[in-house]
């Protein structure tokens, strides 16, 4: 008999997606907020796919920069307290795809792209901000913040009782 894991594991296992993520995000927000020398500007001036024009002229505009960085500071945390917390789950999960999304277009693993900046590891295609941002769609998909989670407080119950996500 080929074994079946039950909704409880399964569940369970979403949840704890849902707080490694949400930690993953929180700390890279923290980190970057308590560094007062942390910025986004050499990150956007190595761009070299999509949109490469518009996150150059970013990075050659200090007030463009500031604001970024605040954005990327503050969503981070946010959406890592979202997720941790099970607090508006879905919309920080939303947020962190189209976060991951922006990293992505911004520095694909792509053969040919040369970066300045040192590399975790050797990657084609698929490296950890892609593999991240699938996750957060799993966690779209089958969402955990109303019932493990603070979005349970205070979403109302749908009808006949039952409580989703």
């Amino acid at each position: 008999m080929p074994w079946s894991p039950s909704p409880a594991f399964q569940a369970g296992t979403l949840v704890a997606l849902r707080l490694l993520i949400g930690w993953h995000f929180l700390y890279e927000g923290l980190a970057k907020l308590l560094n007062p020398y942390w910025t986004s500007a050499g990150y956007l001036a190595e761009s070299q796919w999509w949109f490469q024009g518009l996150f150059l002229a970013i990075a050659a505009s200090p007030a463009a920069v500031t604001v970024v960085d605040y954005l990327n500071m503050w969503g981070q945390t946010l959406i890592g307290l979202g997720l941790m917390l099970g607090l508006l789950t879905r919309w920080a999960t939303i947020a962190g795809v189209v976060l991951l999304a922006l990293y992505y277009i911004v520095a694909p693993p792509f053969g040919g792209y040369v970066y300045g900046m040192p590399a975790e590891g050797s990657y084609l295609i698929v490296n950890k901000v892609l593999i991240e941002l699938g996750a957060l769609l799993v966690l779209l998909a089958y969402p955990t913040g109303r019932t493990f989670g603070l979005d349970g407080f205070f979403a109302p119950a749908v009808a006949g009782g039952a409580r989703h996500g």
